[in-house]
C-alpha cells in the first residue's frame, strides 16, 4: 500500500526533531544542508574521471559513514 505525501513528511519531520535533541532548529539546518550536500556531490562525481569536482580519498559520503561510531581519526 502506498504512503501518503503528507505521512511521509510527518515522518519525517518527527525523525529531523528526534535527530537535533536539544539543538535548536536553526543551528540544526547547517549540518543537515552540508551532509546533503556532500552526499549529492559523493553521489555525482565518485568515480568520474574528468569531473569538475575531485573527492579526496577518504572524503566522500560512504567514507562519513564507515566512520560512524568510531572516536578516533587515521587522517593526514
Amino acid at each position: 500500500m502506498a504512503i501518503k505525501k503528507s505521512e511521509l513528511y510527518s515522518s519525517l519531520w518527527k525523525s529531523c526533531d528526534e535527530l537535533r535533541g536539544g539543538m535548536d532548529a536553526s543551528q540544526y539546518k547547517d549540518y543537515v544542508l552540508v551532509l546533503l550536500f556532500v552526499k549529492y556531490v559523493s553521489d555525482k562525481y565518485t568515480g568520474e574521471k574528468y569531473a569538475s569536482i575531485v573527492i579526496p580519498e577518504g572524503g566522500s559520503f560512504q567514507d562519513m559513514v564507515a566512520l560512524k561510531g568510531k572516536t578516533e581519526c587515521k587522517c593526514g
